[in-house]
């Protein structure tokens, strides 16, 4: 009878493996099918998805207000096209190689963060919140003014990433007779840097460290009486949010191939904070159930806007598909806080847990 039991427990773990493997089939077989459309949505999701797991660190796991998170991403977006460009169009290009510059870009995100650091250990709250805010508005400065760096208002041309041979742009690729352009290509490095990412995240959140950091987002003080060096963890903890951010900006001006100053501002930041909370804070599957629902919605609204009621194209009467979203985003922030305070991700948990209850009896 243990046996018979035991294997009938066994039973929903063998199931969400299957479905693990049936997403993942079906994400690798995506390129084959989608157009250039949903392939940058996905391409952007993933994207999204990087950075918002960096966030979740640092907002939920560990308590620390971030407002400056569009900072980072545009230090990874700008220092991979000042590392891999040539510098032959009158800005600033060091030419290394583009895997290279990808890795330095990440690498420059968390020294950014290491300066502030300091700062990042020793304040908490609302001051933190404040001060990680200041480092928008000297980012948005820097980008419209250091033109060698940036191109100031009109941005900069992105290099396409090479990689072992393979070049990620839009030279055709034969791959069982369908035609990889670099969506196509993209999508898979984008695939495994977000694999990577959240099996990383989801290492540290599961070990000691991830344990010191909930320790200090529940009661910092507690957390210094048994040990844990506070300041440490939340320094540490800013870097490391920092670089998920650089390579999250990396991949988006691969996606985008061009990078413009106006889209690293307060707004990026606060969809951000919008994707942990909606999707779940301290969770890296709630960071990326967030990342999706924050960064496809304007995109599905802009596509289908003349079906939707009230929604249209800017300057035709009705709802722009960006207003529209935000109206959205903070009517399901609303709905989160109030009746699913554990974000979306959640909802899903719970429903597993009640079903594995009920086949235990």
């Amino acid at each position: 009878m243990s046996e018979a039991l035991s294997g009938h427990l066994r039973f929903p773990v063998r199931t969400r493996t299957y479905v693990w493997a049936a997403g993942a089939l079906l994400l690798l077989a995506l390129p084959f099918y989608l157009d250039r459309f949903w392939l940058q949505a996905g391409l952007f999701a993933m994207a999204a998805a990087i950075g918002a797991i960096g966030i979740n660190l640092l907002t939920g796991s560990t308590g620390q207000l971030s407002m400056g998170h569009a900072f980072f991403l545009a230090v990874g977006a700008y220092g991979y096209c000042v590392f891999a460009a040539e510098g032959g169009d009158g800005l600033t290009g060091l030419g290394l190689p583009t895997w290279l510059a990808a890795v330095l870009a990440v690498l420059v995100s968390g020294l950014a963060g290491g300066l502030f650091s300091p700062i990042a250990g020793r304040l908490r709250g609302a001051y933190l919140g404040i001060a990680t805010l200041a480092l928008i508005f000297i980012g948005q400065h820097v980008l419209f003014n250091a033109r060698d760096l940036t191109g100031g208002f009109n941005g900069r041309d992105v290099p396409p990433l090479s990689l072992f041979g393979l070049t990620f742009d839009d030279s055709e690729l034969l791959v069982a007779s369908v035609p990889f352009g670099s969506a196509e290509k993209l999508w898979y490095a984008g695939l495994v840097l977000l694999l990577g990412c959240g099996l990383f995240a989801r290492g540290v959140l599961r070990g000691r460290p991830g344990r010191a950091m909930n320790a200090i987002r529940d009661h910092r003080i507690a957390a210094g009486v048994i040990g844990v060096p506070v300041a440490r963890y939340r320094a540490a903890v800013f870097v490391l949010s920092s670089m998920y951010a650089g390579l999250a900006g990396v991949l988006l001006a691969l996606v985008f191939q061009r990078t413009v100053p106006d889209y690293f501002g307060i707004t990026l930041s606060l969809e951000y904070l919008a994707m942990i909370v909606i999707g779940g804070l301290g969770s890296v599957s709630g960071a990326v159930v967030g990342a999706v629902f924050v960064s496809l919605l304007p995109q599905l609204l802009t596509r289908y806007s003349d079906a939707l009621p009230l929604v249209s194209a800017p300057g035709t009467g009705g709802i722009a598909p960006g207003e529209a979203s935000r109206y959205l985003y903070g009517a399901a922030i609303v709905a989160v806080v109030l009746f699913l305070p554990g974000g979306l991700v959640r909802v899903a948990a719970g429903r597993r847990f009640r079903t594995e209850q009920g086949e235990e009896r």
